[in-house]
């Protein structure tokens, strides 16, 4: 009978490494993953707590619009609280109230409405309500009702109303969201083929809500400016806008408030009870004002 070859002890040593060392990669590669993942997450949470050093900095450098965002929150979550050391990054707010991207300008706009006893900021929001962005000037109205300035007025009115998508070219239509469903400012809502090209053109929306109606048959052709879709608000905006409205609320605002006061249909009782509020506050400044 042939024996069995010995396997001498270094060798048996050396095989039980290599064991070893496959199974430790195994073990490490996913645990890597969860971190790598977990640190990109931790990166890019707003809700993670910035150092003054990076406060200035990403409120500077727009390079990293995520870090900008980041910084905008939560100094408006500081003035909010009535942080008198915010102030110090007052200059770099109103440079993003003038930035070309429209995202900092609204976010830029929101924030400025947390500080109402600033002149500057007060300034700034009634510019920003010839914004062309229709949430830049939302937020602009926004805050300039927490200064008491109705100037606004016409936009808080529209933002109680639907809101119409127009098409940014002519061509045939295609759509990527259907009725019912929830959009956000920079959703694309569909993509449009212009005739004779192999480029298409996405159509965003530029401001938050529901889909309540779509204007074109899929496939269908619109032409440019045409009506795509018929959005509504949602019900943050719709609360926000009656909270304005009760500080700086017209008689001419009472059509859109008496109905959402009355129960409008798909709205919660959370915005019949604000509306009755703002329904009887503005009454309340009409009588006044007759007196």
């Amino acid at each position: 009978m042939p024996s069995r070859p010995e396997v001498d002890a270094a060798s048996a040593r050396g095989t039980g490494g290599v064991k070893t060392q496959r199974n430790t990669a195994i073990l490490i590669v996913p645990v890597l993953l969860v971190f790598i993942t977990f640190l990109f997450w931790y990166q890019t949470w707003f809700g993670r707590k910035l150092s003054d050093r990076d406060m200035t900095q990403y409120l500077t450098d727009t390079s990293q619009p995520h870090q900008t965002q980041h910084a905008l929150s939560q100094l408006s979550d500081r003035m909010a609280a009535g942080d008198a050391g915010a102030r110090r990054w007052y200059p770099q707010l109103l440079a993003l109230a003038g930035n070309k991207e429209s995202q900092f300008r609204l976010e830029a706009a929101w924030a400025m409405g947390q500080d109402n006893h600033s002149e500057e900021f007060h300034q700034a929001l009634q510019k920003m309500l010839q914004d062309p962005a229709p949430m830049v000037r939302a937020n602009a109205a926004l805050g300039l009702a927490r200064f008491g300035d109705a100037s606004g007025d016409a936009e808080l009115r529209s933002m109680l109303q639907p809101f119409t998508l127009g098409a940014p070219a002519a061509g045939v239509i295609k759509f990527r969201m259907k009725e019912q469903d929830e959009v956000r400012n920079g959703t694309i809502v569909a993509r449009i083929r212009p005739a004779g090209s192999d480029q298409q053109q996405d159509v965003l929306s530029p401001v938050g809500g529901v889909i309540q109606r779509l204007l074109v048959p899929e496939g269908g052709l619109v032409a440019l400016g045409g009506g795509v879709a018929v959005i509504a608000p949602d019900e943050v905006q719709v609360v926000e806008t009656l909270r304005a409205l009760y500080l700086v609320g017209q008689p001419e605002d009472l059509g859109d408030v008496d109905r959402l006061a009355s129960g409008a249909p798909g709205r919660s009782d959370r915005v019949r009870v604000q509306a009755q509020a703002t329904a009887r506050a503005i009454r309340e400044r009409q009588s006044k004002g007759r007196s």
